[in-house]
């Protein structure tokens, strides 16, 4: 994660370089227990935004949404969203933020939940954005698939299988998995692919790392 690119942000919403926050935000990515929604995925998630950034509305509530859209991470809970934008919105309340742009910042948090087709082009592209890499090229997205399978190492074969079987049909059953052109146009073709194949492979049982077979 960039120090720099935190503080130049911080200016946006004429806050000081809260370097804490940042300090934070570094040790939350850093948990043990995660391997795909680390650090790296915010930064995957950054660059992303920076080829769009053009499209964007309001670039710097999406990108501070970018930040802690996954700072808290727990695979037993299903309130991490929540309490990822509660914790930015505090944040950003602490810092004299107008409320219109915390409430921006939740809801675009929020909308990375379940990733659902949104009406206003920031939050779809928000959503995008946080769906890339079921668009990257095979051995990228096998990795990624690995390492939601390591994260959620505790839930036994079967119903993994069967529970991630069921989020990504999901995503195969849209029109399009992606909702906006720039993402529909360069990913949409290769995250059907990937996610055709993954699919296929959990309704026969296996896992996307087969040392979790043995």
């Amino acid at each position: 994660m960039n120090e720099f690119r935190w503080q130049t942000l911080m200016r946006h919403f004429g806050e000081n370089p809260s370097l804490e926050t940042y300090q934070q935000l570094v040790r939350a990515y850093a948990e043990p227990h995660r391997y795909y929604h680390t650090a790296d995925h915010i930064k995957a998630c950054l660059g992303h935004f920076d080829d769009v950034q053009a499209l964007v509305h309001s670039p710097a509530e999406v990108e501070i949404a970018l930040w802690f859209h996954d700072a808290v991470y727990h695979t037993r809970s299903n309130q991490n969203e929540q309490e990822s934008a509660g914790w930015a919105v505090r944040f950003l309340q602490q810092a004299g933020v107008a409320r219109d742009r915390c409430h921006q910042v939740h809801h675009l948090i929020m909308a990375t939940q379940d990733h659902a087709v949104k009406n206003d082009g920031d939050t779809a592209l928000m959503v995008d954005i946080d769906l890339a890499i079921l668009g990257q090229e095979t051995n990228t997205f096998a990795a990624f698939e690995a390492h939601i399978r390591q994260e959620y190492a505790w839930v036994p074969v079967a119903e993994y299988c069967q529970r991630r079987s069921k989020i990504l049909a999901t995503f195969l059953q849209r029109p399009h998995i992606y909702q906006t052109g720039y993402f529909q146009e360069r990913y949409d073709a290769i995250a059907h692919t990937n996610l055709q194949a993954a699919l296929s492979r959990l309704q026969a049982g296996i896992l996307p790392d087969n040392r979790d077979n043995e």
